[in-house]
């Protein structure tokens, strides 16, 4: 291979039969106000919503449920779901799923406190959170892996009006915690 490179990644990760237990040790990290983020219902169908709750609610977590997250996410799901995260006032937005979810989630930790259009801001125009803008931090559980999206700062979402899918890689302050 030509050249030297250095590669760093702050995405912790879990792995095995146990790994949900690592959320015993990571939610005390982060503040009492869960946004859970989940696609159409296959955790429950599986049974990790159930041990997810449980494990949240054993932490004393305050959760706000953000359902439905489509394989695709659209602008339209994203405004819904900043408008979840600013009105609760969300500490951590928790992503229980695929890539779509993932990608939703960091879409929403980057845009619920932006006042205006985030699909313009963030994907038409890729503009980058300033300093100081507010950053909700996120962590995931996968249920399916494939896209990469649970270990880098990417979010992709589409508008069918527009007929856009448009990716943005944020900086490493939108990567996944876990």
């Amino acid at each position: 291979m030509n050249g030297n490179f250095s590669y760093s990644n702050p995405t912790k990760l879990y792995f095995g039969d146990k790994a949900l237990d690592f959320l015993n040790t990571e939610l005390p990290k982060y503040g009492k106000r869960i946004m859970l983020s989940y696609g159409g219902g296959s955790i429950k169908k599986n049974g990790i919503y159930d041990e997810v709750i449980k494990i949240l609610k054993a932490n004393d977590k305050e959760i706000f449920e953000d359902s439905g997250v489509m394989p695709n996410p659209t602008s339209e799901k994203l405004i819904e779901g900043c408008k979840i995260a600013r009105e609760n006032n969300v500490d951590f937005i928790l992503a229980v799923g695929g890539g779509s979810v993932c990608d939703y989630a960091k879409g929403v930790s980057v845009a619920a406190w932006y006042d205006g259009d985030p699909w313009e801001k963030y994907y038409l125009n890729m503009e980058e959170p300033k300093a100081g803008d507010k950053i909700i931090p996120v962590g995931s559980v996968l249920t399916m892996v494939g896209t990469g999206s649970e270990m880098n700062g990417g979010s992709v979402i589409t508008n069918h009006a527009q007929k856009l899918k448009i990716g943005h890689v944020f900086g490493e302050e939108v990567f996944p915690k876990f």
